[in-house]
């Protein structure tokens, strides 16, 4: 048995141990849950029931905006409710999932001690006072771990289950094309033949409203490239994901090798950064950036970060879109300047 399933083994034989007999269980995905998120919980979800007979809640604070993400939750009819409709007194055992305390992109109340972390990003202090964590930040994708839980486990993985796994793991990597693993591969092969392919397609080319092709010319309109550097601005939103596909979207421009993105949501500032160089850690490169007015996280090609509150008038927004550009230039060693715009460099 390879290293990495032993530890799965074991991680997984303590977690079933401990919650059996614990009574009601929340499963918290991060806010605005994406894919290996919302794949996470569930198959977490599905570990607790067939092992030790308890039920588990899916929690997430924000809303799934993104059109796959939506198809996703429908087709393979993923249970998930807000965690501002729930009354937590009514839980016994608490779990995050692709999040940990800390972090800022989560809807976990600070009252609440967290009983179990599972996670492929960077170890958060906080996380050392959880009962039971789990991070392996070599991990492409959080629901690898959960793969390798059913598998030690000797859980079969049904064609839903198997699928939910799958797209997770596709979109978290981009095919294993970006920061993968050989578990992640391992995992993504081994559930290729049991995916419905029908309900993949389904996913991956979802109908949009017109509003989101209008998200597109504002990245575009708003783009300015400063060397290999673009950075663009979607100001009001309706999608908080949105900030980070038009963020994947623009690090296709040529000569770019690092994007970031903002936009405001619901009072919030949401902020995406995605790079290509594999000499930076964009996790530790955008916390630098919001150092001081906002929290931020993630892992080498790919970041997010909040600012709260975030301006409302759009003249103030565009000052500080100039002042976070600002800092990123200076992380990176690159002097200030005014910038070009996309359409016309």
């Amino acid at each position: 048995m390879p290293v990495d399933l032993n530890r799965s083994l074991e991680f997984s034989r303590q977690l079933v141990d401990w919650v059996r007999g614990k009574g009601r269980i929340l499963i918290f995905c991060h806010d605005n849950p994406d894919p290996d998120s919302l794949a996470t919980a569930y198959a977490l979800q599905h570990l607790f029931l067939v092992k030790a007979g308890q039920e588990a809640t899916i929690a997430f604070g924000g809303i799934i905006g993104r059109g796959e993400n939506r198809t996703m939750v429908r087709l393979l009819e993923i249970d998930a409710v807000k965690v501002q409709d729930l009354d937590l007194d009514e839980f016994n055992v608490f779990c995050a999932v692709d999040t940990q305390p800390g972090t800022g992109n989560n809807s976990i109340p600070a009252g609440v001690r967290l009983d179990v972390v599972i996670d492929h990003h960077p170890l958060r202090e906080a996380t050392a006072l959880v009962r039971l964590a789990d991070v392996r930040e070599d991990y492409g994708a959080a629901a690898t771990l959960l793969f390798e839980y059913l598998k030690a486990q000797e859980i079969t993985i049904c064609t839903k289950l198997a699928t939910i796994l799958f797209y997770a793991i596709k979109s978290e990597t981009q095919d294993l094309g970006r920061e993968w693993a050989k578990a992640d591969r391992e995992a993504y092969l081994s559930l290729v033949p049991l995916v419905n392919n029908h309900i993949l397609y389904e996913i991956t080319h979802p109908q949009a409203p017109r509003g989101y092709f209008s998200s597109f010319n504002k990245a575009i309109e708003s783009a300015r490239t400063y060397g290999e550097v673009l950075v663009f601005n979607l100001y009001d939103i309706e999608v908080p994901d949105m900030v980070a596909e038009m963020a994947d979207f623009l690090l296709r421009v040529d000569d770019v090798a690092v994007v970031m993105g903002m936009g405001r949501y619901n009072g919030m500032g949401v902020l995406s950064l995605r790079t290509l160089r594999e000499d930076l850690n964009a996790g530790d490169l955008i916390q630098e950036v919001v150092q001081g007015i906002g929290t931020a996280g993630g892992h080498g090609m790919i970041a997010g970060g909040q600012i709260r509150p975030f301006p409302e008038k759009q003249a103030q927004q565009h000052e500080l879109e100039i002042t976070l550009t600002g800092r990123l230039l200076e992380a990176l060693g690159l002097e200030k300047s005014p910038g070009l715009s996309l359409l016309t460099s």
